[in-house]
C-alpha cells in the first residue's frame, strides 16, 4: 500500500458542510474530520451542520438559501432515505423520489454557490445483481439491477453521474465513494426498516433478553455479504478528500485508461448471513435455535466489492467484524430504547 505524498485537498480553514450528521455515516465522518483537525474554529474553519428542521433538504428553495448564506469550501453528502428489503419494497416512489431530491438539490447547489470539492455517497448497491465477484468499479450499468433495492439503485447511480457530468462541463470537483453494508453506531435498529446486521442484532437481543427458544431469520440464509464499519467508512471518507485527485496522473483508472470518479470501499471479505447470524448471536450471548424462513427474498446472491483502486490509493479498512459487533453490544441498550 503506497503512502500519499502530495498536500492534502483540504485545510483546517476550510468550511465543510456534512449533510446527514445525524446518520450513522455522516456522524462516523463528522467524528473523523474533527479528529483529524478539520473545521477548525481557531483556523477560521468550521463543520456545518443543520438538522431537518433546520434545513428540509426536500425543498429546494430551503437547500439554495442555505448554500447561499453559508457557502462551504467542501460538502460531503451522506443524506439519504435508506432501509432494507421490506421498506425498499413497499416505499419505491419514496426511495426513488426522495434520494433523487436530496442529490440534485445538495450537489447543485454545491456548484453553483462555488463550492470547491463535493464527496457523495453512494452504495454497492448500484452495481448489477449478477456482478462478476468480486465487484470492480467498471461493473456501473453493465447488468440489471436486483429487484428488492433497484428504486434507492437507481438514485444512487444519478447521484454518481451528475458528479460526473458536472466534473466533465464545468470543471466541478465532486469525487464519489460507493461503501459495501454498513454497520455501527448510529445504525437504524427501526423493526421493519433497518438493513440486515441492525435487524439481527435487534432479533437475537430481544430473544437473548426474553429466554426466547429459537429465531426466525428471512431466506435461506446463503447469500454473503460484506460489511464495513462506520468508523473505516469515515476514514476513507476523510482520506479520498485528502488525497484523491481525479485529475492526477496516478489516480485510479478504468479499463479504458479513463480516469474513475468513483471508488469502491469495503472491507475486502464476506460471509454468508447464516454465518453473520451466528456471529451475531454469539456475541449477544443466545443460545437458542436460529431458523430460516426461505419464503422470505434473499435478495442478490453475492456483493462483495473489489476494492484494489482504493486500496492502491493508499487506505484498507482496519476494524474486523467481529471486533465491531463486540463494541456495539454495550451500547445497545440505550440505542434500541429510541427505535421501538
Amino acid at each position: 500500500m503506497s503512502s500519499p505524498s502530495s498536500a492534502p485537498l483540504i485545510h483546517p480553514s476550510d468550511r465543510i458542510y456534512v449533510a446527514g450528521h445525524r446518520g450513522m455515516a455522516g456522524s462516523a465522518i463528522c467524528r473523523a474530520l474533527s479528529a483529524a483537525g478539520y473545521g477548525a474554529a481557531a483556523a477560521g474553519g468550521a463543520l456545518l451542520c443543520a438538522s431537518r428542521q433546520e434545513l428540509n433538504l426536500l425543498d429546494p428553495g430551503a437547500v439554495e438559501q442555505w448554500f447561499a448564506e453559508h457557502k462551504p469550501d467542501v460538502v460531503v453528502l451522506a443524506a439519504a432515505k435508506v432501509g432494507g428489503i421490506q421498506a425498499n419494497a413497499s416505499y419505491p416512489a419514496d426511495f426513488l423520489l426522495d434520494n433523487l431530491k436530496i442529490q440534485n438539490h445538495v450537489i447543485e447547489n454545491a456548484w453553483r454557490h462555488g463550492s470547491r470539492r463535493l464527496l457523495f455517497l453512494g452504495s454497492s448497491c448500484i452495481y448489477p445483481k449478477f456482478a462478476e465477484q468480486p465487484i470492480r468499479e467498471e461493473a456501473l450499468l453493465s447488468g440489471a439491477l436486483e429487484p428488492t433495492n433497484e428504486w434507492y439503485a437507481i438514485a444512487k447511480i444519478a447521484g454518481i453521474q451528475l458528479c460526473r457530468a458536472l466534473r466533465q462541463q464545468h470543471g466541478f470537483d465532486a469525487i464519489s465513494l460507493m461503501p459495501t453494508n454498513l454497520y455501527g453506531p448510529g445504525d437504524n435498529y427501526h423493526p421493519s426498516h433497518s438493513h440486515v446486521i441492525a435487524a439481527l442484532i435487534r432479533r437475537f437481543y430481544a430473544a437473548q433478553q426474553a429466554g426466547t427458544p429459537s429465531v426466525t431469520c428471512w431466506g435461506t440464509g446463503t447469500p454473503r455479504r460484506e460489511f464495513l464499519h462506520g468508523d473505516d467508512l469515515a476514514a476513507a471518507a476523510v482520506f479520498c478528500l485528502e488525497h484523491w485527485d481525479p485529475s492526477a496522473a496516478n489516480a485510479p483508472k478504468d479499463d479504458q485508461g479513463q480516469a474513475l470518479q468513483f471508488l469502491n470501499v469495503g472491507s475486502g471479505s464476506d460471509l454468508t448471513i447464516q454465518e453473520l447470524a451466528q456471529l451475531v448471536a454469539t456475541t449477544l450471548n443466545y443460545q437458542g435455535e436460529i431458523r430460516w424462513d426461505s419464503s422470505k427474498p434473499d435478495g442478490t446472491p453475492r456483493k462483495l466489492l473489489d476494492v484494489a483502486k482504493l486500496r492502491a490509493l493508499g487506505w484498507q479498512a482496519s476494524i474486523p467484524l467481529a471486533e465491531g459487533l463486540s463494541a456495539i453490544k454495550a451500547t445497545l441498550p440505550g440505542a434500541l430504547a429510541t427505535q421501538r
